[in-house]
């Protein structure tokens, strides 16, 4: 499974996910489209083009029609790969799993490769977190072990200040949402924080691979893959106060914390 990771919507999870299935499709894989949100955004719906689409399976509920990704048509239809947007979306009252996770993992257990997406808010270990920030409890989660089991995570990345000028030209919502969304979750600090969440989480990932790796091998030598902070004082009043914002800024890097101790030679 391959996943691409976003620190907020709009950054452009889905129009990767589509840019990597035409890479895929141009290298001869046998490739499907079951479900793709393009939200309305014409340059991600013309991405669709050329890809093989399963139409999705209508689930009725209190008097509306709700499409739903169609398990049994992907797995008749047996691709080499397919792509299952939204990884963290709740499926329809009478569908025969309550989340879309679930339905990946039989497609998963089934031999075919899943291409996904998810945003950070969506982690379930980071909901709590999330919510703080942003005054929003995010109802649709994904467990992080699911994430986790993708051969490759990659996360797409944007800055808050390009994210807001994309949303500003309309890239991302309805012209007559931008506003709110501009002074509410997609606010400066808020997207900050968002996108400072999404490289932790993925560099602790990252520092997990390296310890199954390293222990799998039986490799006990060290490698210096992890930063460091050092932090020079000299005992006067100011070093706590150093020491104590160079311990934040280590806990949240994961880095190693050193402290050296500076004494005249006179």
């Amino acid at each position: 499974m391959r996943i691409y990771l976003g620190a907020a919507p709009g950054v452009g999870k889905t129009f990767a996910m589509l840019g990597e299935a035409h890479r895929r499709l141009e290298r001869g894989t046998d490739l499907v489209a079951a479900v793709v949100e393009t939200h309305g955004r014409k340059k991600t719906a013309e991405l669709l083009d050329g890809i093989d689409i399963i139409p999705p399976r209508y689930i009725d509920y209190r008097g509306g029609r709700f499409p739903e990704l169609d398990v049994p048509a992907v797995l008749a239809r047996r691709p080499q790969v397919v792509l299952v947007d939204e990884l963290a979306h709740t499926n329809t009252p009478g569908s025969k799993n309550p989340k879309r996770w679930m339905d990946v993992e039989e497609l998963l257990d089934a031999g075919i490769s899943v291409i996904s997406t998810v945003n950070v808010q969506h982690l379930e270990s980071l909901n709590d977190v999330v919510a703080q920030i942003t005054g929003i409890e995010q109802q649709e989660t994904v467990p992080d072990e699911i994430v986790r089991q993708a051969s490759q995570i990659e996360l797409v990345d944007i800055t808050p200040e390009a994210l807001r000028r994309r949303l500003s030209h309309g890239n991302v919502y309805a012209p007559e949402k931008v506003d709110a969304a501009l002074s509410n979750y997609f606010r400066r600090g808020n997207l900050t924080a968002l996108r400072e969440l999404a490289l932790l989480w993925l560099a602790d990932q990252v520092d997990a691979a390296l310890a199954k790796y390293r222990a799998d091998n039986k490799i006990t030598a060290t490698w210096e893959a992890r930063e460091r902070v050092v932090v020079a004082v000299t005992g006067g009043p100011e070093s706590e106060t150093l020491v104590r914002r160079a311990s934040r800024i280590a806990s949240k890097s994961s880095a190693e914390l050193m402290i050296v101790h500076v004494v005249r030679g006179d």
